[in-house]
């Protein structure tokens, strides 16, 4: 395999696959050994790239200059386009205006003919109401999922009981019809999902969890699978 195919793959593996990325884990997709891997980093770091980690911690792309917007093709601005629509359209005010700002920084990058195609994209979105309503308590709960800092809860159980949680927030769920938070509960010291219309208040307690909450999606997603699989050999008896 040519030197920039090899580092092109290199690329698109480590956007595409959740990071981080061990040596092994990025040879086996690339179809190199590990010393080769371990150059064809070293080279996309010359080039620009900015990847953190190291040999046997696994790596992580933050940065990739090799990927300028006028690459898209049509398919894909017409996914972004209603990808950005999608998300003005939720209902959540800070999420909406950060689409509009992404859209306008990647329709000024990109050549006319492309530009055009995003401006005058066919698929389009329309709700005449928004999906959620995100609440007073958005703001903190998407901060302290960034910071990876517990909140405190006051919330409302479906048959109205109020009651009070210390969690630890990992992700904001957008359901169908409902807004949530998944996260892990220390009252019942398991994952829960909390929707955010039933959280009266919410408080930042400033206590970190940091860095365990990747792990712990992951152990959730885990779990999740193995629900899945359990329920399907069920089924199917």
């Amino acid at each position: 395999m040519a030197r920039a195919d090899r580092l092109f793959r290199l690329l698109q593996a480590m956007r595409m696959l959740p990071a981080p990325l061990t040596a092994a884990r990025l040879a086996e997709e690339t179809g190199v050994s590990l010393r080769t891997l371990y150059r064809d980093i070293d080279s996309l770091r010359a080039a620009g790239a900015r990847i953190e980690g190291e040999r046997g911690y696994g790596y992580r792309l933050v940065e990739d200059y090799a990927l300028p917007p006028q690459t898209f093709d049509r398919l894909e601005i017409e996914a972004l386009a209603l990808g950005l629509a999608e998300v003005r359209q939720m209902g959540d005010p800070a999420l909406a205006m950060a689409a509009a700002s992404v859209l306008a920084k990647v329709t000024a990058t990109l050549p006319d003919d492309r530009e055009q195609y995003l401006v005058h994209a066919v698929s389009r979105v329309y709700r005449p109401d928004g999906r959620y309503s995100p609440g007073p308590h958005l703001a903190t709960i998407r901060e302290a999922c960034w910071r990876e800092q517990a909140i405190r809860i006051r919330y409302a159980d479906r048959d109205g009981a109020a009651t009070e949680r210390s969690i630890l927030p990992l992700a904001i769920v957008y359901a169908d019809r409902s807004l949530a938070v998944l996260a892990w509960c220390m009252l019942r010291q398991g994952f829960r999902i909390f929707r955010v219309e039933r959280m009266s208040e919410v408080e930042a307690t400033g206590e970190s969890f940091r860095p365990r909450r990747a792990a712990m999606l992951r152990d959730y997603l885990a779990e999740l699978d193995r629900r899945t699989a359990q329920a399907a050999a069920s089924s199917s008896r």
